[in-house]
C-alpha cells in the first residue's frame, strides 16, 4: 500500500474506487484499515474510499505516546490535505468515531458529513474502569490476549452461539494482532481523555450517530448523549453490538449508504 509523509508520520493509506465524491475511513483501537473489508466493497460503488492507519498501528509509524484525538485528528487533517481532498464524508467508529469528532469539530467546512458510530463524547466512569483493566492486562498478557477477550464484549451472544466456525476465525485473528504494547496503551490513552463535551455545538456538517443496539462497550445512553448534543444529528440504530459492522455489515452498511444519500 502507498504511504505518504505528514510530519511526523509515514501514514499507510488506500484507496477504493473512483466516484466524485470521497469517504474516509478511521478505524478504531488497534484497528487497521483492512478492519473495514465488510464495508469497503458496498461503499466503494458509490464513493472514492480512503482508509488509513492510524499512529501506531499496522504500517503507519509508530510515535511516542500518550496519544490524543485531537492529535490523531491532525493526523487526518494532514492527510486529507497531502490527498488534496477539499471536501469529503468522514466515518469513524469507536475511537475513529472520536477523532472524526475532534476533525468535524475543527473542520465542518471541509466535510459533507460526518457519520459517529459506536462512540462517546466522553468515557465517562464505566468505560474508565473496563479501559482500566485492559491498561492493567496488556504490558501482561499482551495486545493479542487481550483484543481476544474483548470478542466477548464486542460481539453478541448470537454471534457465538449460532456461528461458532466465524467465531473461531474472529477469536485467531484477534489474538493474532501484532500491535506493539506501547501504541496500543498509547492509542488507548487517546480513548481514555477523549471529551468533546463542551465543543460539540461547532459541528455544522450533517451528523449521523450510530449505534449497535446491543454495543455493552459503549453503551448506548453514551451515544445518545453525544447524539443530543450535536445540533445537526440524526440518530441511528442497527442490530448487534460493539461490532456490528463486522457481525452483521449488511443493516450498517444500509444505515450509512442511507444517511449519506441525503446529503450527497
Amino acid at each position: 500500500m502507498p504511504t505518504i509523509r505528514v510530519r511526523d508520520l509515514e501514514i499507510d493509506y488506500r484507496i477504493d474506487g473512483d466516484a466524485a465524491e470521497t469517504l474516509v475511513l478511521v478505524n478504531g483501537l488497534a484497528d487497521t484499515k483492512e478492519s473495514w473489508a465488510a464495508q469497503v466493497p458496498a461503499f466503494a460503488d458509490r464513493y472514492r474510499v480512503v482508509s488509513y492507519d492510524n499512529r501506531g498501528v499496522g504500517a503507519t509509524t509508530v510515535t511516542p505516546g500518550p496519544y490524543t484525538t485531537a492529535q490523531m485528528a491532525d493526523d487526518l487533517h494532514g492527510l486529507a490535505d497531502a490527498l488534496g481532498l477539499e471536501r469529503f464524508h468522514l466515518l469513524g467508529t469507536s475511537m475513529g468515531a472520536m477523532i472524526a469528532q475532534e476533525y468535524a469539530i475543527a473542520h465542518s467546512d471541509r466535510l459533507l458529513s460526518a457519520a459517529l458510530c459506536n462512540t462517546y463524547a466522553w468515557p465517562g466512569p464505566y468505560c474508565l474502569r473496563m479501559f482500566q483493566i485492559w491498561r492493567e492486562l496488556v504490558p501482561h498478557l499482551g495486545v493479542g490476549f487481550t483484543q481476544r477477550e474483548i470478542l466477548l464484549w464486542a460481539f453478541t451472544p448470537e454471534f457465538v452461539e449460532s456461528r461458532p466456525d466465524e467465531c473461531a476465525e474472529v477469536e485467531r485473528e484477534l489474538a493474532a494482532n501484532p500491535q506493539d504494547t506501547a501504541a496500543y496503551l498509547a492509542q488507548l490513552d487517546a480513548i481514555c481523555t477523549h471529551d468533546t463535551r463542551d465543543r460539540l455545538g461547532a459541528i455544522s456538517c450533517p451528523t449521523l450517530t450510530l449505534i449497535g443496539e446491543q454495543d455493552l462497550i459503549i453503551y448506548p445512553a453514551l451515544s445518545r448523549r453525544l447524539h443530543e448534543a450535536v445540533p445537526t444529528s440524526t440518530w441511528a440504530e442497527v442490530p448487534g453490538g460493539h461490532a456490528c459492522l463486522w457481525e452483521l455489515p449488511g443493516p450498517f452498511n444500509a444505515a450509512v449508504l442511507d444517511f449519506l444519500a441525503t446529503v450527497g
